[in-house]
C-alpha cells in the first residue's frame, strides 16, 4: 500500500510542527513547509532524531507567488500525488493591539496576504496533485474568533476582547474562502474543512493557552477523516466539545 503524503505550511514550529509529528506517527510522508529553509531543516532533524524519518523540508513563503510556484515544482518532483494539504501558516498582521481602528492598511494587507491569499495561492498551486489522491483532504487552520455568529454575540466569552480585529477579519475571510472551496469540490472525493486548534501555547500567543499536542490532534483528525466524514464545515472542539462544529 502506497504511503500517503501531506504538505503543511508553517510547519517548522508550533502547532504545524506538532501536526507534522502526529501525521508521521500515523504513517504519512510529510513535507514541512517553512518560510526559512534553515528552520525547516532544523525541524526535520528534530523529527528524525525521534526516528520519524519520512519527512522533508520545503521552502515556501505563502505570501509570495513565485515562492509558492517553486515549492509546488519541488514537491511535484518528489511525488505525483498529494493526499493532505494543511494551510497552517498565519500571521497576526502587525503590532499590538491589532484593533481595526488603530491598524494601518499595511497591517490589514499583511494579514490578508498570508492568511487568505496565501491559502488560496497554495491550494490553487497544489490542487492538481490533490486531485490525483483517492481521498484528498484540505484543512484550513482557522480560529473561533473568525466566526461572525460567535463574535457578534455579547455572551460570547471573547466578545469584549477586541485586540485581534485584524487577525479575526482575515480569518473570517478565510472561512468564506473555505465555504466556496468546499462547494466547488462538492461532487468529488475532497473533504474541505476549517478547523480552529484552540488557544494554544505557541509563539503566536506568547506562550499562553493549552497544550500544543491537543491543538495538533484537532487538526490531524480532520486531515485523516474517512469518506463518510464532513466537508464544508467549521470546527472548534475547544468551543464545542460535544460535536466540534461551530457556526460561521
Amino acid at each position: 500500500m502506497k504511503m500517503k503524503t501531506a504538505f503543511i505550511t508553517g510547519a517548522n514550529k508550533g502547532i504545524g510542527f506538532e501536526t507534522a509529528k502526529q501525521l508521521l506517527e500515523k504513517g504519512l510522508f510529510v513535507y514541512i513547509g517553512s518560510r526559512s529553509l534553515e528552520n525547516g531543516l532544523q525541524a526535520v532533524e528534530k523529527l528524525r532524531a525521534e526516528n520519524l524519518t519520512h519527512v522533508e523540508a520545503i521552502q515556501i513563503d505563502v505570501s509570495d507567488d513565485n515562492s509558492v510556484k517553486v515549492a509546488r515544482e519541488t514537491v511535484g518532483a518528489k511525488t505525483d500525488v498529494l493526499d493532505v494539504l494543511i494551510n497552517n501558516a498565519g500571521v497576526n498582521g502587525g503590532s499590538a493591539p491589532y484593533t481595526v481602528l488603530e491598524a494601518t492598511s499595511e497591517e490589514f494587507l499583511s494579514a490578508f496576504n498570508t492568511n487568505v491569499l496565501g491559502t488560496a495561492r497554495v491550494t490553487k498551486a497544489f490542487i492538481d496533485l490533490l486531485r490525483k489522491s483517492t481521498e484528498p483532504r484540505i484543512v484550513n487552520v482557522s480560529t473561533s474568533v473568525g466566526s461572525l455568529t460567535l463574535q457578534s454575540n455579547p455572551h460570547w466569552p471573547a466578545y469584549d476582547y477586541a485586540k485581534y480585529g485584524v487577525y479575526a477579519s482575515s480569518k473570517a475571510a478565510l472561512n468564506m474562502y473555505t465555504v466556496h472551496l468546499a462547494y466547488e469540490l462538492r461532487d468529488t472525493p475532497f473533504k474541505v474543512n476549517a478547523v480552529c486548534p484552540g488557544y494554544t501555547k505557541t509563539d503566536f500567543t506568547f506562550g499562553n493557552g493549552g497544550e500544543v499536542e491537543v491543538a495538533a490532534k484537532r487538526i490531524s483528525k480532520y486531515a485523516l477523516i474517512g469518506q463518510d466524514g464532513p466537508t464544508g464545515k467549521f470546527f472548534s472542539e475547544e468551543t464545542n466539545p460535544e460535536t466540534g462544529e461551530i457556526p460561521w
